[in-house]
């Protein structure tokens, strides 16, 4: 799979989003809200710390790596549906983040 560009990525994360809804929509007869949304994504979050925990091997968890680096992936996609439903411009909020940094670590 080559390396794609962020607004790709966002494209595609924001289009398996869609398919999400169609399926709550179906199942339950709403949409997940941005609020239920970020507590998929603390979930989530959880997670990737104790995968990293069990990669690290301070926790006992077999076939973690896997899952690893599946959460961590899960997380960014979390990250731009969240900054979709919020309103933010997740590639602005990136750069402002990084540009912000640099100067305050130069």
């Amino acid at each position: 799979m080559s390396k794609e560009n962020f607004d790709e990525i966002i494209h595609r994360s924001l289009e398996i989003r869609k398919k999400y809804h169609e399926l709550e929509l179906l199942h339950h007869g709403s949409e997940w809200t941005v609020e239920e949304d970020a507590l998929a994504y603390l979930t989530d979050a959880g997670l990737v710390g104790r995968n990293i925990m069990s990669q690290q091997q301070r926790w006992p968890k077999a076939g973690s790596e896997t899952e690893l680096e599946h959460k961590l992936a899960e997380n960014i996609w979390w990250l731009i549906v969240l900054a979709e439903g919020s309103g933010i411009d997740i590639k602005e909020a990136v750069d402002k983040f990084l540009t912000k940094m640099d100067v305050a670590l130069k």
